[in-house]
């Protein structure tokens, strides 16, 4: 097995419609880590690492991409070209509506709750499936959603717009009030690909129940060679345990444990 994967599992989860590979690390309740573009990378999985320290059981559905494979700008290219062509699973263009891949992972939420027990699953989507979390909510068992840095769907038409539907987004705001649940999004604060504007719709449906943490774009990891814009992975600043990005990584981990019971 590659390095990059060592201390995972993997296994096929079938939902009746798609089968995916799944990597799976730790003991607890459960969480979802659903990967950005172009994969489930080295950087996603330190993360799930991290996640798993603090006494959860990590599920890492990988979607699309080589799973363990670095990052690169040749990589993010044919992943974003592949996404293109899927347009079955992904949307990535229409505001309103989710994904059609949510159902799977809403699938696959239940039979992680079913397997690890808890008060329920953690979730959280990053930069294109940053999304996805808001509209897992529909399936009771996901009771911490965590965005980061949401940037569906594209393109500035869509800007304020969300990658879930009306009545997705209704059983969301209904839950939160019922179970006193509430959700943490992120984002640095120029980042185009997630805009501000994306944020502000969810404080105006969501009110006290977002908690929202924009990072100014010094505290990012420097040396990427990218502009600011994956806050728990890529430009996480590992160096400075202290430091702002770290800081919001340990509440999204506190968050998690305190949801899911851990």
């Amino acid at each position: 097995m590659d390095e990059t994967l060592a201390g995972f599992t993997r296994f096929e989860f079938d939902d009746g419609r798609w089968t995916r590979p799944v990597y799976r690390i730790g003991t607890g309740p459960a969480v979802i880590v659903i990967h950005e573009i172009p994969g489930l990378h080295p950087s996603v999985l330190a993360f799930a690492r991290d996640v798993a320290a603090e006494g959860m059981t990590v599920f890492c559905p990988s979607l699309f991409g080589q799973p363990g494979k670095p990052v690169s700008d040749l990589y993010i290219a044919g992943a974003i070209a592949r996404l293109l062509c899927m347009r079955h699973q992904f949307n990535a263009w229409a505001g309103g509506r989710s994904s059609p891949i949510v159902d799977w992972l809403r699938a696959l939420a239940r039979q992680a709750h079913a397997e690890c027990g808890g008060k329920g699953v953690g979730a959280v989507g990053m930069c294109f499936t940053g999304g996805f979390a808001l509209a897992m909510m529909t399936e009771p068992s996901v009771v911490a959603p965590v965005l980061a840095e949401p940037s569906l769907p594209v393109g500035r038409k869509g800007a304020a717009r969300l990658d879930c539907s009306p009545a997705e987004l209704a059983v969301a705001k209904a839950r939160m009030q019922a179970e006193d649940l509430s959700m943490l999004a992120l984002r640095f604060e120029d980042d185009k690909l997630s805009p501000c504007a994306r944020l502000d719709t969810l404080k105006r449906e969501l009110g006290e129940r977002l908690e929202v943490h924009q990072l100014p774009d010094a505290t990012a990891r420097r040396g990427t060679g990218k502009a600011p814009h994956s806050v728990l992975t890529i430009h996480l600043d590992r160096d400075d345990p202290d430091g702002p990005t770290m800081k919001v990584r340990d509440r999204v981990l506190a968050f998690f444990k305190e949801r899911t019971g851990a």
